[in-house]
């Protein structure tokens, strides 16, 4: 079994993702329970992977809005942590997963294959995509992931961290209906319907349940300690366990090809 660290994990969608195919994960700290990866060290020699996802404000193509507000997005480039880290632990692979136009990881002694991964592809309808940056020790492998050959008909948009429905206009009626985030704008129209989703008090956001079933978590999950903005906000924070259950049984496959 291989023991695996897990960075940046909130409430690790992918670390769990990673442990229902097998692995032996091990959490690092994270803003969300009061720690603070800066500065956190780890012992060189004891994971055989580390993985996660440094926030992606700076990164989203939504942080120009910010700055124009006169705000700078909450977190900065914590991509050199992530960097740091796996240089201190010296696995033999590393993932990260970040937004689409984050910059690939670049560690001594790592090559690195980089690549655009969207949750449909395992054929489920949330429409995700993140970019993940696969490390391993020596040389570049490619990260080879299963994908359906034909995607969910059905199409659901992106869960996010804001977890907040946007009001957008329904095929030019003019009509204010609401999407789950942002990205449900696609030149002023709506592709799909998503009315159905959204609870009487918009200004608690996205339905807590409708987040959990977009991300694959079970019917019953919960985040009793928090309330309910902060719940939506860490499971739309996370990776959709479909994609993280893709990710791990790739990476289960390369390491059993290592020497």
């Amino acid at each position: 079994m291989s023991l695996v660290l897990s960075i940046f994990p909130g409430i690790d969608l992918l670390g769990r993702a990673f442990e229902e195919c097998g692995f032996c994960v091990v959490r690092g700290p994270d803003v969300i329970f009061g720690g603070d990866i800066r500065g956190w060290h780890v012992p060189a020699g004891r994971f055989d992977g580390v993985i996660g996802g440094p926030p992606c404000q700076c990164f989203s193509r939504l942080a120009h809005m910010v700055r124009h507000n006169g705000y700078e997005p909450k977190f900065g480039n914590l991509i050199p942590e992530f960097e740091r880290v796996v240089s201190e632990a010296s696995p033999l692979w590393f993932l990260m997963e970040e937004v689409p136009d984050a910059p690939a990881p670049k560690v001594d002694g790592y090559g690195v294959h980089s690549f655009v991964f969207n949750n449909r592809q395992t054929g489920e309808s949330q429409n995700r995509s993140r970019r993940i940056s696969f490390g391993w020790r020596g040389r570049r492998r490619v990260l080879q992931v299963e994908v359906v050959a034909l995607e969910n008909p059905q199409w659901d948009y992106a869960a996010t961290g804001g977890g907040r429905a946007t009001p957008v206009a329904i095929d030019g009626s003019g009509k204010v209906k609401y999407a789950i985030t942002s990205q449900a704008v696609l030149k002023g129209k709506l592709k799909r319907r998503m009315s159905s989703i959204v609870g009487s008090n918009i200004k608690s956001g996205l339905q807590f349940r409708e987040l959990c079933r977009l991300q694959g978590l079970p019917d019953d999950f919960d985040l009793p300690e928090m309330k309910v903005e902060a719940k939506c906000q860490a499971v739309g924070n996370g990776v959709p366990l479909a994609m993280g259950r893709a990710l791990a049984k790739a990476v289960l496959e390369l390491e059993g090809t290592k020497p």
